[in-house]
């Protein structure tokens, strides 16, 4: 347990390192956002290319551990959105805390803790989850909420706006990049490589500092029971379907049960309290989920670990 906690603990550290900063008045709350800008739209776009260019695409892209992560977050998804119209929320704050069920933090918690758990080579099926994690959750977040809107009216206009905000996201242009360029096997100058690698090795930690620090933006307010319910759907019943698909129903390998499995686990994402502050629905709820989620993680991160073995092995 103890080797455990040695790998998860120095990520959560990092981003209550951000926390902490800012709480103390050493990190200027106006420069969270100079610092989130960096990593969202330059470092870790190129760390994701510079990883997804160099990948066994054959080897990342494994259907079966696809399926078993996909099938738990539209479960969670479905069970949040069903569960929350059955106590009395509205169609559109349904869909908001249907999305806090499915969309995890894959990218700047679930690659960092991959890694320290079984080195930097185990990360590479995760590339294969986050690749269509954004643009699958975030098409089908935007498609419920325009048909809870008007009535399904919407829909086609809802999968434009999706292909939109996916296009222009400098996340996915660098996921897209580096996919298009390892599929014709383009060669790139040693010179730009190394550039882009010294650009992509300040993504991580940089990205968990800022996260921390973007944390003191949100309250848990009186949203509570909620998020409570929502971590559970991300923290337990998500990696649970995830096992149940890679380890007894596809009998993967240990590399892609780990991938799917620890992947699944990863807390909220920022990007609920985004999706929900679009719509300006249950944005309580959201940020109170993303609060909450993370701080459980450090538990519930470490009893996956526990169960798939090997942590601090790679």
């Amino acid at each position: 347990m103890l080797q455990v906690l040695q790998v998860v603990i120095p990520v959560f550290l990092v981003i209550g390192a951000g926390y902490g900063a800012v709480r103390a008045g050493l990190f200027a709350d106006s420069a969270i956002d100079g610092l989130l800008a960096f990593t969202v739209r330059f470092s870790v776009p190129v760390l994701l290319f510079t990883k997804i260019y160099a990948l066994d695409l054959g080897q990342a892209f494994n259907w079966p551990m696809l399926a078993s992560f996909y099938v738990g977050a539209l479960t969670c998804f479905a069970l949040g959105l069903g569960i929350a119209r059955l106590a009395g929320r509205t169609p559109g704050e349904a869909v908001v805390i249907g999305f806090g069920a499915f969309f995890s933090n894959t990218v700047l918690i679930g690659l960092p803790v991959m890694g320290r758990a079984y080195g930097e080579a185990a990360t590479e099926p995760v590339y294969g989850i986050i690749a269509f994690h954004a643009p699958t959750l975030y098409t089908i977040g935007m498609i419920a909420m325009e048909m809870s809107r008007r009535g399904g009216a919407g829909a086609v206009a809802a999968l434009k706006r999706a292909g939109k905000s996916i296009v222009s996201n400098a996340l996915m242009i660098g996921i897209l990049t580096g996919v298009t360029l390892n599929l014709i096997q383009a060669p790139l100058p040693e010179p730009f490589m190394n550039a882009a690698n010294l650009l992509a090795g300040a993504a991580l930690p940089a990205a968990l500092f800022a996260m921390g620090a973007a944390l003191t933006r949100y309250k848990l307010q009186a949203e509570i029971t909620p998020a409570l319910g929502l971590s559970a759907l991300l923290l337990i019943l998500h990696p649970l379907i995830a096992y149940i698909g890679a380890a007894l129903i596809f009998d993967l390998e240990d590399q892609f049960v780990r991938a799917a499995v620890l992947t699944s686990a990863m807390p909220a994402g920022m990007n609920v309290y985004v999706f929900a502050a679009l719509y300006r629905r249950a944005e309580g709820v959201a940020a109170s989920t993303v609060l909450l989620s993370t701080a459980l993680g450090v538990l519930t991160i470490s009893f996956w670990l526990t169960l798939l073995g090997g942590a601090g092995s790679g």
